[in-house]
């Protein structure tokens, strides 16, 4: 079963990656792919280059077993779409997918482009708080019907399709943001502790973001 974990990542941190981490050993996936948009659909382009996201990434997943990279919405011309990446995943491997997602990207799915048929595609591990009740889950009164039909109380439900159900996973949720990095570096503090230390040297000697 492999996770997917999309996003810009301008620039990856922590708060990306410990939850990764810890739904990659929970559900004992065979790896999570981070997978670094191209063209946003719906926000302003990254501040950096997908060159240098890509690279950051990386240097962020260096050495840890089980996490890789894909850069394939960087290759791909036009706005980046999950669905699309997706079905190109798809094309490659009969393998369980499961798309790993925060509740505030979860709760917005239906803004997504073609966002009905990511089921057909792959699981959805929605990553939560520990301790939150999946009434947090049902607040989008266009997803509680799906919920209702797919919603999954145990990871074993995952392994018995390739896509199709909603599994809810309790992760450490660190108050990180990229935005918030990117603000800190602008006023010249330092955002050690906050990115991987590969992230943090790289940033350094390229003058991100100041």
């Amino acid at each position: 079963m492999i996770g997917i974990f999309g996003g810009t990542f301008d620039p990856i941190h922590l708060g990306h990656l410990r939850p990764a981490l810890e739904v990659y050993a929970a559900l004992a996936l065979t790896e999570v792919r981070f997978i670094p948009c191209g063209q946003p659909a719906h926000r302003t382009p990254p501040c950096a280059d997908g060159r240098d996201r890509l690279a950051m990434l990386r240097l962020a997943v260096q050495g840890q077993p089980g996490f890789k990279v894909d850069d394939r919405e960087l290759r791909r011309d036009g706005p980046s779409y999950m669905v699309d990446t997706l079905e190109s995943l798809r094309q490659e491997t009969d393998a369980p997918l499961c798309l790993l997602l925060g509740l505030d990207a979860f709760a917005s799915l239906t803004s997504w482009h073609r966002w009905q048929e990511i089921l057909s595609l792959a699981h959805i591990v929605v990553m939560q708080r520990p301790g939150m009740t999946h009434e947090k889950l049902y607040q989008n009164d266009q997803l509680r019907p799906l919920l209702q039909q797919r919603l999954v109380e145990t990871p074993q439900a995952l392994f018995a399709a390739t896509a199709g159900q909603v599994y809810s996973q309790a992760v450490t949720a660190l108050d990180i943001s990229a935005t918030a990095i990117r603000q800190a570096v602008q006023r010249g503090e330092s955002v050690r502790y906050l990115v991987p230390d590969a992230v943090y040297d790289y940033m350094k000697q390229r003058h991100f973001y100041g």
